[in-house]
């Protein structure tokens, strides 16, 4: 049997988190095979699917930590990782164990040799589409009742989607991996929409005119019954209390004709609308025999854990503010929260972003916050390097240095902060996680 380190080297030699090969294309008629030959563990839980551009995660942790609190056996599969790999694969907040993990590879990769070797694939199935089907796998063994389920990318030919989920959500759309999925709101949308399921259930907001058309278009092409999360956004403004501690979001909410009080560790007034559809989206279980009372909605949104959104660190006296804003959409969130936090903070950032992200825009909403920026390349192939960053932001004018990994970024910003500054680690998810292992291996 491999070990967990050989495990993650074979996954990882499929393409580090491209949702292809090199010569395939998004096709869930591969997935279904390789399902069918695991004996289709994705039949054997119910599922939530969460499709978005940006909140889909927020919004995937908060619904399985409220069915955690509500006593449901509760899977979570999220995308991508931080730090280890298994974070992505949950059952009740505990990540999936390194022995489990090789164990449940090692079925699905064997069947997946197996597929090819008798001409039922012609390649064998992707990074995303091996993990996704570990998941499945692992929920399936683990006795999970109900998996909570984010979307990698897309939605339509994502390789969740193969699931029949009894609620699709759909968070904001924004744009964001246009060479995939369209290079319109309304395109991206579509793509999106395709995990509403015929006479199904769709929770979602109202958001940008063109995306609105297009969602509800589908649902009524599909005859889906929307839920609307609206009546769920707070009717006064949130309690951030910057100058408190341990800021956090809190307000009074009626749910389920009982008040309860919400008080989130996740930060940003962009998280008010992730709150409201995973709230939406726990009472409408109550309709499939999944019971979540507002208690347990108030326990779950208060114990939820979803590190790097706006996760405030502090070592050897230095704070760090640790945020995934990889498009323009979360770098404006980000934006808004710095000034709703931390208004009176002087900021240094570091600064990293894959190469196919819109670069010079995310640098733009940013970097005028900045007395200093620190830009780094992530060790990933499609990482912009530092000169590539710094020619992005140039028209920004921001006082910049390079610096070759973001173990030496994080050491130059806090060289240039200044008292009471605060040094903003953001641009790119794999930043986040490398400063996360760095500033962990420093305690």
């Amino acid at each position: 049997m491999s070990t967990y380190t050989q495990s993650v080297e074979k996954l990882l030699a499929l393409g580090h988190e491209l949702h292809l090969t090199p010569s395939a294309k998004f096709d869930l008629a591969h997935m279904r095979v390789l399902l069918d030959a695991l004996g289709h563990p994705e039949r054997r839980f119910a599922s939530v699917l969460i499709a978005g551009t940006n909140g889909k995660g927020s919004t995937a942790a908060t619904l399985a930590s409220i069915l955690d609190c509500a006593g449901h056996r509760t899977g979570l599969y999220t995308s991508p990782h931080l730090v280890r790999i298994n974070e992505r694969i949950r059952v009740n907040g505990e990540e999936i164990s390194e022995p489990e993990f090789a164990e449940i590879h090692q079925r699905v990769d064997e069947a997946s040799q197996r597929l090819v070797a008798e001409g039922r694939l012609p390649w064998h199935p992707s990074f995303f589409e091996t993990l996704t089907a570990m998941a499945f796998e692992y929920f399936a063994s683990a006795g999970v009742e109900i998996a909570v389920l984010e979307v990698g990318m897309g939605g339509r030919l994502d390789a969740t989607n193969v699931t029949e989920p009894v609620l699709s959500v759909i968070t904001d759309v924004a744009l964001d991996h246009q060479k995939f999925l369209g290079n319109t709101i309304a395109e991206i949308a579509r793509e999106k929409a395709g995990i509403i399921r015929a006479n199904g259930v769709l929770v979602t907001l109202p958001q940008h005119p063109q995306a609105n058309d297009v969602i509800g278009h589908v649902a009524m092409e599909k005859n889906a019954r929307a839920v609307s999360a609206v009546p769920y956004m707070p009717n006064q403004a949130p309690t951030d209390g910057h100058v408190a501690a341990e800021p956090r979001n809190r307000y009074s909410l009626q749910v389920m004709g009982e008040t309860l009080l919400v008080d989130s560790p996740l930060l940003g007034r962009h998280q008010l609308r992730n709150l409201a559809l995973a709230i939406a989206a726990a009472v409408e279980l109550n309709q499939f025999g999944f019971k979540v009372t507002p208690p347990d909605i108030a326990r779950g949104i208060r114990a939820t854990q979803w590190p790097g959104r706006l996760q405030l660190l502090e070592q050897d006296g230095q704070q760090y503010l640790l945020d995934v804003a990889h498009n323009p959409a979360g770098a404006w969130a980000l934006r808004s929260a710095l000034s709703t936090y931390f208004a009176d903070r002087p900021l240094v950032f570091v600064f990293a972003a894959l190469r196919d992200k819109a670069i010079a825009e995310m640098a733009d909403i940013l970097f005028p916050l900045a007395e200093h920026v620190v830009v780094t390349r992530v060790d990933n192939p499609r990482a912009a390097s530092p000169d590539e960053l710094r020619d992005a932001a140039a028209r920004t004018g921001a006082a910049l240095t390079c610096s070759p990994t973001p173990a030496d970024a994080l050491r130059a910003a806090k060289q240039l902060a200044r008292c009471n500054a605060l040094v903003v680690v953001t641009g790119s998810i794999y930043l986040v996680g490398e400063a996360l292992s760095v500033l962990a291996a420093s305690t």
